[in-house]
């Protein structure tokens, strides 16, 4: 994205050189809020909010309840749901967020946990509807092998129509999976939504 434009990038609470503890999604909009207030700061007048898989989960929870709303948002490979365990790679992560021995494996990869939730947040699903009228773009791979691309295609439906939804053939999960020329339909995409709000 950033031959296209400036970026703001960061690592959430728990990730990498950030202090805390992850929330998986729970507290995490903070850190987007964080990162928009940043971008204001440093001059940015048009500000879309970029996330991949948990990521997509949080930007969608943060245009739907954070205070300043970005001016579009791209989700990429995003849960609807939490605790979804319908493919193997998703049940190794619930094993690693509810296992003892997950956690302290989780933190050998790099992601220091924090205590599980006692009210589990509202849901990419639960919120989606209210991001209108940002606009919202939906990515996901048809060949995503953690969350399904029934998880894209309910999040579409809960926007009731507000969302552009798109499948991506031969698409795996995140943006690992993201191509070139995807990255360029995006940035086209957000750059065209952007302006026609001026």
């Amino acid at each position: 994205m950033a031959t296209h434009a400036g970026v703001v990038a960061f690592d959430f609470r728990g990730h990498g050189r950030s202090e805390g503890r992850s929330t998986v999604g729970a507290d995490e909009v903070h850190d987007i809020e964080a990162a928009v207030l940043k971008a204001r700061e440093l001059g940015y007048s048009k500000i879309a909010t970029i996330g991949f898989s948990m990521g997509a989960s949080i930007v969608i929870r943060h245009a739907a309840l954070g205070q300043t709303r970005p001016d579009a948002v791209v989700a990429v490979s995003a849960p609807a749901r939490w605790w979804s365990r319908e493919t193997a790679p998703m049940r190794r992560v619930h094993w690693l967020l509810e296992q003892p021995h997950g956690k302290l494996a989780a933190r050998a990869i790099g992601v220091r946990l924090g205590d599980s939730w006692v009210q589990p947040p509202e849901s990419p699903l639960e919120v989606v509807a209210r991001i209108t009228p940002t606009p919202l773009l939906i990515v996901h791979g048809d060949l995503d092998h953690y969350f399904g691309p029934e998880h894209a295609m309910s999040l579409h439906r809960a926007s009731l129509g507000h969302a552009e939804l798109w499948i991506e053939t031969g698409m795996r999960h995140a943006e690992s999976a993201a191509t070139p020329d995807l990255v360029d339909r995006m940035a086209a995409w957000i750059a065209g939504n952007v302006e026609d709000e001026e």
